[in-house]
């Protein structure tokens, strides 16, 4: 008898990978043999970068020379520029994030080579841009003017300045920084096996991109985030937070959040979430969202026997720092862009085209009849 294929490809390798890699019952995650525990509020993001891209932790000049890199590519294309100013009044954010990331490829220098040069160079300025992109396209909407870039920050601390317009206390930007730690890498998800898909096809590390955002702007990867803050919103009064999740749990729904395809105890990402969560409000002076979160883990830990995901504590930690909500998987994609490019790179050096199997459940042994012998639909 032949084993029916795990639905989802649940447990199925799909690639080897040097990258991240996960311990889901322990709840460990690690990036390139790094336990993430290790490198949260360590590293800063463009170490993180290096990391991923370039496969080890960088002296200082390694990191000064990505650093030089990444903000010689904090440009946008005319294109560019021109198609924001044209989507951010009428598109949704993934949205526009999709289509500008397809246009990032018409003009870059290397477009047309895969080879590990290009594509690093390529990846730098993919990671450059993705902030930008966020950035440009919430001015676009807006109406405002985007503030330039201010060379004394990172990508984190310019990220917060250019969507609120405002220059981030340096705590705040180094929480965001954290979560673009946090964020950067996740193994076989959704859509990191899109782009690697696509990539195994030998086409453009800018079109695996496009696959990956396409894929995480699916509710059921991408999203969680938002949900999350809309409910602590919904709720409104921290005093009907046990009520709220009692009712909707009894209901059978679902409170995004909560659980993990992989992790069977707490995901290790939120462990360092819920301390920034705390931190940020008590730096801004508002820890309701924070202590209403709280209160939701204790009730759907008691009812379900569910943990915190990523996305549950993510949700007030960008709330606190000014972030809007239908931002927040934008957001996701900045940094997840430092694992995409890093496995489009991974899969472009080792590649073998990605085509599985499938198993057929349809009628067999049709025959064919003429169009007007065909019965007519009931």
């Amino acid at each position: 008898m032949v084993d029916k294929p795990a639905k989802g490809l649940a447990d199925v390798v799909a690639a080897s990978t040097a990258l991240s890699d996960i311990d889901g019952r322990a709840g460990r995650l690690f990036y390139r043999g790094y336990d993430i525990h290790d490198l949260a509020g360590r590293i800063t993001f463009e170490e993180c970068v290096h990391l991923l891209l370039r496969g080890t932790l960088p002296t200082r000049a390694e990191l000064g020379a990505l650093e030089a890199e990444l903000a010689a590519a904090r440009t946008l294309p005319p294109l560019v520029e021109e198609l924001a100013a044209r989507l951010g009044p009428v598109a949704g954010p993934m949205e526009a994030l999709r289509t500008l990331l397809s246009a990032l490829g018409h003009d870059d220098p290397d477009k047309d080579s895969n080879a590990p040069d290009a594509n690093q160079r390529k990846a730098v300025r993919l990671v450059a841009r993705m902030p930008l992109l966020v950035a440009r396209y919430e001015h676009a909407r807006r109406g405002t003017t985007m503030p330039p870039a201010d060379p004394d920050l990172g990508i984190a601390g310019n990220f917060l300045l250019q969507i609120t317009g405002d220059r981030p206390p340096q705590r705040a930007a180094e929480a965001f920084d954290e979560c673009l730690v946090l964020h950067a890498d996740h193994t076989m998800n959704a859509s990191t096996f899109a782009a690697r898909v696509c990539a195994a096809t030998l086409s453009d590390m800018h079109s695996a991109v496009v696959a990956a955002i396409g894929t995480l702007k699916g509710p059921l990867h991408g999203g969680a985030n938002e949900a999350v803050m809309k409910s602590l919103v919904q709720i409104g009064d921290p005093a009907k937070v046990d009520a709220f999740v009692r009712a909707e749990l009894g209901a059978g729904k679902k409170l995004m959040g909560f659980g993990h395809r992989v992790y069977k105890t707490e995901d290790p990402r939120a462990t360092h979430l819920r301390r920034l969560s705390r931190e940020l409000g008590e730096l801004t002076g508002d820890t309701t969202y924070y202590g209403m979160s709280t209160d939701m883990e204790r009730v759907v830990l008691e009812v379900k026997g569910l943990y915190p995901n990523v996305d549950f504590f993510a949700a007030s930690v960008y709330h606190a720092l000014g972030i809007p909500t239908d931002l927040f998987t934008p957001v996701f994609a900045v940094s997840r862009m430092a694992g995409w490019t890093a496995h489009v790179i991974e899969q472009h050096l080792d590649n073998r085209l990605i085509r599985p199997d499938s198993e057929y459940v349809g009628v067999r042994d049709q025959k064919w009849v003429a169009i007007d012998e065909r019965p007519a639909a009931t």
